[in-house]
């Protein structure tokens, strides 16, 4: 361990181990059924803007707040493979933009933990809309490839169908703030923190 930074770089016992996260165990799904050949996917999550407050008689910032819904947007990188194009990989009965009609859910399960599929962590993307997808046909590299990109209306993640962040206090002087509305936006109870109760006060107490 670390002196400086407390890292953790053992098990419990004092056993070699590897923390690194890999993408080797990484399962995509939509209806239960598995997307293969996927190359790259991309996950994206961010506020458009946040808004500083100032005020006249002052040089800086007196405050800042999001004033407008996080927005979760994404891509997919696939071979065209088992006669399947990007768009029938994800369960669509489908291959064009403009013939979705109804959006749909893509499963991340992130099997980092064990072979027990039970200790993944699941990330839900809800309510996919497909925005543009793109074919790249080169004569430097015959195997073709579809590129999706998309738009969600939330996210969500459980482990064991709880919560993924954990008050560890493994590697950490001190342990992890749980702030109860936080936990709940986190596994999908609501779809963003901001719109519970207290907020004001919220700097007070963590179970303002």
């Amino acid at each position: 361990m670390p002196r400086n930074t407390g890292t953790v770089l053992t098990d419990s016992q004092g056993n070699n181990a590897t923390k690194t996260h890999l993408s080797t165990n990484i399962i995509i799904s939509v209806d239960g059924n598995v997307v293969g050949a996927v190359q790259t996917f991309t996950l994206d999550e961010g506020r458009p803007q946040i808004r500083m407050v100032d005020e006249v008689g002052t040089d800086g910032h007196i405050d800042s707040a999001p004033n407008q819904s996080t927005n979760i947007t994404g891509s997919c990188d696939r071979v065209r493979f088992a006669r399947m194009r990007v768009a029938e990989a994800f369960s669509r009965g489908f291959v064009h933009v403009k013939s979705q009609r109804i959006p749909f859910d893509i499963e991340i399960h992130d099997r980092f933990m064990d072979a027990d599929p039970d200790n993944a962590i699941v990330t839900t993307v809800k309510n996919v809309w497909i925005k543009n997808i793109s074919t790249s046909y080169a004569v430097n590299d015959w195997i073709i490839s579809d590129k999706m990109n998309w738009e969600a209306e939330d996210i969500s993640s459980t482990l064991n169908n709880a919560n993924v962040a954990q008050a560890t206090s493994e590697g950490r002087a001190n342990t992890i703030t749980m702030n109860p509305f936080e936990q709940q936006a986190d596994v999908g109870q609501y779809r963003g923190a901001l719109d519970a109760p207290g907020l004001l006060d919220a700097f007070l107490s963590d179970s303002a």
